[in-house]
């Protein structure tokens, strides 16, 4: 405690830190304001409905994510969501669209390029989702509106509002990234799912010690042990790496020799990060966007699909997440460029050829790591469906796994080593007791 205290000090001190500090609170706050502005010529009070629709299955997870902000009507109702998925759709393109390719190819000039198209992507995403969002409030809560306010004439204010609301926030997560801390669409996704711990701790404490079939505070303790230990693996999965040995070969450039060293290449054991599960979350939306308005959506596939505790959800989601950590890694990681710059710079892998040998023997092993790390983050993806064999409440049990708990774990630790970077550049101790943090850490986004 007495080492922490003294790094919040020694973090004051460095008025470059601080101000990035304060400025990452104050986005973060108006942030956290905005998701409480309803939309003009809504009444709060008579949200029951809607609050109830986001309490359980897919529509809770989305209410997650945008912090509560979706079953309050809120300006912020949409969340970050729409760019992530414009981001998606922008990651694929640039796999299989030669001109997308091209782009990606041409650094900083390119990933402009593809930020102003994934900007614009957002656009549409929005002018799309949020009306679908107003109709939802319709049949949710058509009395929440104001008398006198024609639900026709409503909707397109609402959807300018919404659209503007969600891109607001967009522009809040780049301004942390260049001003604050950094990692801005990570942090405020963290801070969405965050908002609502305290009162899903609550509603679980309260049901295990009010309930007969809760089974008291033993289980509530043990659900806090299993927890833990869930918490633990997630950091284990973003933090574990297999080495590959380089051998740098002996030049010598006038009186100086260069190289002679093996070093290593970290080839990470979760190199996709978080993106497979958001890419897979993302896929198992579609069929709440597309039935949700049907007549047959009560029937028993339509409902497995939009309950993410049923076998058949979570099946899914699970053969989603194994192909998209596959295809995840194969587009950030190039083991022909990587055995390009190893031969460049006069290293080789011992016992392997230089070029094309180099990039098979890389490529395998990637393929060896990425299916028990793709297993293991499936695995954690269920977790919540899990944890609802043992009558953990559904919001409570979203942080035990999925998406909630890898970008709790990934977002905490990046920012940690962010802070961490600026108290060794000065000369102070860092934030454990090593002295600094293991890098490699994962960001939501």
């Amino acid at each position: 405690m007495k080492k922490f205290i003294e790094t919040l000090k020694n973090c004051w001190k460095i008025e470059d830190l601080r101000q990035r500090l304060l400025i990452t609170l104050l986005f973060t706050a108006i942030y956290r304001f905005g998701s409480f502005v309803v939309l003009p010529g809504i009444n709060p009070n008579m949200l029951d409905k809607l609050q109830s629709q986001t309490s359980g299955g897919l529509m809770s997870l989305l209410d997650m994510f945008s912090g509560g902000a979706f079953s309050n009507a809120s300006i912020f109702a949409l969340g970050i969501m729409p760019y992530i998925s414009a981001s998606i759709v922008m990651q694929l393109l640039a796999v299989v669209v030669p001109y997308f390719q091209k782009m990606q190819r041409e650094g900083e000039s390119g990933r402009k390029k593809i930020m102003w198209y994934t900007r614009f992507l957002t656009v549409a995403i929005l002018i799309f989702q949020a009306p679908t969002y107003l109709l939802n409030l319709r049949a949710q809560a058509s009395a929440a509106l104001a008398t006198g306010i024609d639900w026709t004439i409503f909707v397109f204010p609402a959807t300018i509002i919404l659209a503007a609301g969600s891109m607001f926030i967009l522009w809040l997560g780049e301004r942390i990234t260049d001003k604050g801390i950094g990692n801005g669409i990570s942090l405020i996704i963290m801070i969405g799912i965050i908002a609502r711990l305290p009162q899903a701790f609550v509603q679980e404490v309260t049901s295990r010690l009010t309930s007969i079939s809760g089974g008291g505070l033993v289980m509530f303790i043990a659900e806090l042990l299993i927890l833990y230990a869930v918490v633990c693996a997630a950091i284990l999965l973003t933090q574990g790496t297999r080495k590959v040995p380089v051998q740098y070969a002996k030049r010598i450039v006038g009186n100086q020799q260069y190289g002679g060293a093996r070093q290593y290449i970290p080839l990470k054991l979760f190199a996709a990060n978080v993106m497979p599960i958001i890419f897979a979350q993302a896929l198992m939306f579609v069929p709440l966007a597309v039935v949700q308005y049907q007549s047959d959506s009560t029937s028993w596939l339509v409902q497995n699909l939009l309950n993410n505790r049923s076998l058949l959800y979570n099946v899914i989601f699970v053969i989603l997440v194994i192909a998209f950590t596959y295809f995840y890694t194969a587009i950030t990681l190039n083991p022909t460029q990587m055995a390009e710059d190893m031969k460049r710079n006069n290293g080789f892998i011992p016992g392997i050829k230089p070029g094309r040998d180099t990039a098979e023997y890389i490529d395998t092993i990637m393929s060896r790591i990425t299916l028990p790390g793709s297993l293991f983050i499936a695995f954690i993806a269920i977790m919540p469906a899990l944890a609802g064999l043992l009558n953990v409440q559904q919001s409570f049990s979203q942080f035990f796994g999925g998406t909630s708990l890898l970008i709790l774990v990934g977002v905490v630790i990046d920012t940690l080593q962010q802070i961490e970077s600026h108290l060794l550049m000065r000369h102070y101790d860092g934030l454990l007791n090593s002295g600094h943090t293991r890098h490699g850490g994962v960001s939501a986004y």
